[in-house]
């Protein structure tokens, strides 16, 4: 049962043209929307096609934002804390000596 009441705002060109084209197949805007919406959800919940593809751009983006701390060590999950700062700490000192550089060069 339907209960419930959406609206939105469209230019009068775009709304003419679209009661036009429902008008021409005989149907109404409600039956539209409800076919157009399900049709999104459906996909939505399937999953799209791009989708791993768009995960793995987003871990990609996400790791060079936030960086890694290598693996190897069986006890780094228990460090992960001290591990971070020192990658933080590294990479300032790093930043720090490419910014002194730069200014001897000047």
């Amino acid at each position: 049962m339907k209960t419930e009441v959406y609206s939105w705002r469209l230019e009068a060109e775009k709304k003419a043209d679209l009661e036009a084209e429902l008008r021409r197949d005989g149907q109404r805007l409600s039956e539209l929307l409800d076919d157009l919406t399900t049709t999104w959800l459906r996909e939505r919940r399937n999953g799209h096609s791009n989708d791993d593809a768009e995960q793995a751009a987003i871990r990609k983006r996400a790791k060079a934002a936030i960086g890694a701390v290598a693996g190897g060590d069986p006890t780094a999950s228990q460090r992960a804390g001290e591990l971070v700062r020192e990658a933080i700490y590294q990479k300032h000192l790093q930043e720090m000596n490419a910014a002194s550089r730069r200014k001897r060069a000047d």
